[in-house]
């Protein structure tokens, strides 16, 4: 197949890159905002079209979640529009589409594990522009899954992981929510089940991945520290009150993987050793 990758140069792009390697039956065109602007609706078509594209993994995003709430426009244009762009483009092909999208779809406000059938209600822009996406590229490629992921960390790019690594080595002390209770998410296991969705065949609908288990903010930096065996810096817990920002987080964003497990038969790792593998690769 003539696979098209867009936002190559991200988190999940560059792991996805890794891993094309174990796949040269398939032709891949990796691309980031230089090589193709999605938001060009005549640009994506001819690119689409002129490469004879099978299938697109769309990777790009707008994730400044902060400033989106001033920067709504640009936020639409890449989040919501441009998906809707590639959809249609592969769609004339007869292709198909792996949309990656987003906890923030959800408020956060439920206390059990978000299922994919959980009405979304997203509170900021980012989390709106990211479900509008959602809707967009189900109605124009009817081969289109959907993977909402959360909390993602990579060796690639910056992250949370690497912030937390430089500031314990920086500081003396820190302060960390405890409140907003999630899972964070290697970015190569979730290369590694978008390639599985890939080569058993992509079967439409929403799903849900992260890696196993549960913890906040502030148990994640505790961990990452321990790992990278950073002693020195003390960190403290925080409520979200204490630390304003311009997007509302989600308090509590825990996904239920059971459907993608059960769909194509993958093992998700629990998030602490998928840690200690990012960290040890950095190292």
């Amino acid at each position: 197949m003539n696979i098209l990758v867009t936002g190559c140069n991200g988190q999940l792009g560059s792991e996805i890159r890794l891993l094309e390697k174990n796949y040269p039956q398939h032709s891949f065109f990796n691309t980031d905002r230089d090589e193709l602007d999605i938001t060009d609706m005549d640009g994506v078509n001819a690119f689409v079209d002129g490469n004879a594209v099978d299938g697109i993994i769309n990777c790009a995003a707008y994730t400044a979640v902060d400033k989106a709430e001033a920067d709504k426009q640009l936020c639409t244009a890449l989040n919501t529009e441009a998906p809707a762009y590639l959809a249609a483009a592969v769609e004339k092909r007869g292709g198909w589409m792996i949309h990656v999208s987003t906890d923030y779809v959800f408020n956060g406000t439920k206390h059990t594990p978000y299922v994919e059938t959980d009405t979304p209600c997203p509170d900021s822009v980012y989390g709106s522009t990211k479900l509008a996406g959602e809707l967009a590229v189900s109605k124009f490629c009817k081969k289109t899954m959907i993977i909402r992921t959360a909390w993602l960390y990579s060796t690639f790019g910056n992250n949370f992981v690497k912030t937390m690594i430089r500031l314990g080595r920086e500081k003396e002390q820190l302060g960390v929510v405890f409140d907003q209770i999630g899972t964070p998410t290697y970015a190569r296991d979730l290369a590694v089940a978008v390639m599985t969705a890939v080569e058993q065949g992509v079967k439409p609908g929403v799903y849900h991945f992260s890696n196993e288990g549960v913890c906040s903010w502030y148990d994640f930096t505790k961990a990452v520290h321990r790992i990278a065996g950073i002693t020195s810096c003390r960190v403290r817990p925080l409520h979200t009150a204490e630390y304003p920002t311009a997007a509302t987080r989600p308090a509590y964003s825990v996904l239920d993987k059971t459907k993608i497990k059960q769909a194509y038969g993958i093992d998700i790792p629990y998030w602490e050793d998928s840690l200690r593998e990012c960290i040890k690769s950095m190292e």
